[in-house]
């Protein structure tokens, strides 16, 4: 009888032996294994996006830009602590499409070279992909509103393309805007106007 091979050892896919706590996640660094979100202790996998879901972030982005009031800047695809337990405990840390944030925030946590924090974050962005449906309208939907987060949005690239905008309403939680279609235009928390269609182009 012939033994079969031992499948091959690759470093990167180590799992730590313990819950982490945001510190020891920060640590971690920038690895090629996939990991890229922290829940409760626990190191979570995210598929690589798909070039429409990233033709949209980019669209979205570019639109932003230009309507930012000067203290705000939009980052893409970066952690953020959501600060939903205390240090020396496993945490949660969410690596969102897009935020939107103080920039006296990245400059601190850059002079720190720290996490960035959800105390600090304006506008949360997340762009549904088909694995991530219900982790998007349910899951991350209450974890930002638990953080604090004052605005949640949820951008469907699914025909026609949506945004359901969420915002704080303290013991309420997240209350969502009726979908959005064609333009998206609101005055919280500052003026703006997105072309929806245009996301997939």
């Amino acid at each position: 009888m012939t033994a079969l091979p031992e499948p091959p050892q690759h470093p990167w896919l180590t799992v730590p032996d313990h819950l982490l706590t945001i510190e020891e996640y920060s640590a971690l660094g920038e690895t090629d294994s996939g990991f890229s979100e922290l829940v409760e202790g626990r190191l979570l996998m995210s598929p690589s996006p798909r070039p429409r879901h990233n033709i949209a972030l980019g669209s979205l982005y570019v639109q932003l830009l230009p309507q930012l009031p000067p203290h705000l800047m939009a980052i893409q695809d970066v952690d953020v602590d959501l600060e939903l337990a205390p240090s020396q405990e496993p945490g949660f840390s969410r690596r969102p499409d897009l935020i939107v944030i103080d920039r006296k925030a990245v400059a601190t946590a850059d002079d720190e070279d720290s996490m960035l924090k959800a105390g600090d974050v304006v506008i949360i962005v997340e762009i549904v992909s088909p694995g991530s449906k219900r982790t998007d309208y349910v899951t991350k939907h209450g974890e930002y509103a638990d953080a604090g987060i004052p605005f949640y949005w949820i951008v469907d690239i699914a025909d026609p393309i949506s945004l359901v905008a969420c915002h704080q309403a303290g013991e309420l939680g997240h209350q969502d805007s009726p979908a959005a279609t064609g333009t998206f235009t609101t005055t919280e928390p500052f003026p703006l106007t997105i072309d929806l269609d245009s996301l997939r182009s």
